[in-house]
């Protein structure tokens, strides 16, 4: 019965991490679709919206299942709770994804406004937080996720510089505003992948460590006039 467990256990944790990739291929692609114009890459991005969401469906049912059958204790039922957290969290971060393609399909025969501000940039560093929540599940340890906080609130002053940079360019031509805001609609999207990521990282670390933190910077006060 315990080997059949952890055989299933780690069956379930290699789906995880298979779905997590997923999840930040569409991110990726959905980004650079949107960087090169690119909408064979954007409707590839939306193509597997249904993929990730039966991942989701068939690893909640298989978590449950074992959870059933097994009744597991201690460190086991820590990931298994955190297994059925982050599929969650990747489902949105395909979703996230998924939004922007659709944007890149939009905005696919308009001229990008400024290389399109910081948002590639941003994408990339958002990406990293995912690749390494996703590395501390799959080994099992907290180093990657040490200094979330801090990544985290990086990724929160982009969106807000992407924001004030997206309204003077709007102030200044009324012919970019449609572009412009769904640049910030784009980055709010990456913020909330970000957000996702550090909560997966909270979630390791109690997986890992049984101990609870919180990950999560204070947000930047929007009223602060900028220096």
């Amino acid at each position: 019965m315990v080997k059949e467990f952890q055989e299933g256990l780690n069956s379930l944790s290699k789906k995880v991490v298979e779905m997590g990739h997923l999840a930040e291929e569409m991110l990726n692609n959905s980004v650079i679709s949107l960087r090169d114009q690119n909408v064979e890459l954007a409707n590839g991005v939306l193509s597997k919206k249904t993929i990730i969401a039966h991942m989701d469906a068939e690893i909640e049912a298989e978590a449950l299942r074992l959870l059933t059958l097994f009744a597991p204790m201690a460190s086991d039922m820590r990931k298994i709770a955190t297994i059925l957290k982050m599929i969650t969290y990747l489902a949105r971060i395909g979703r996230y994804g998924k939004d922007i393609a659709n944007i890149t399909l939009e905005l696919a025969d308009q001229p990008h406004v400024k290389k399109l501000v910081s948002i590639p940039y941003m994408g990339g560093e958002v990406q990293s937080l995912i690749r390494d929540a996703l590395k501390a599940f799959e080994e099992e340890t907290i180093e990657p996720i040490q200094n979330f906080t801090d990544r985290e609130k990086n990724v929160d002053e982009l969106r807000y510089s992407i924001f004030r940079e997206c309204l003077t360019y709007m102030m200044e031509d009324s012919k970019t505003i449609t572009r412009c805001t769904r640049y910030i609609m784009v980055s709010r999207y990456l913020e909330r992948c970000g957000d996702h990521a550090v909560k997966m990282a909270e979630k390791i670390y109690y997986m890992v460590t049984g101990e609870h933190i919180d990950l999560d910077p204070p947000g930047p006060d929007v009223n602060q006039t900028p220096s």
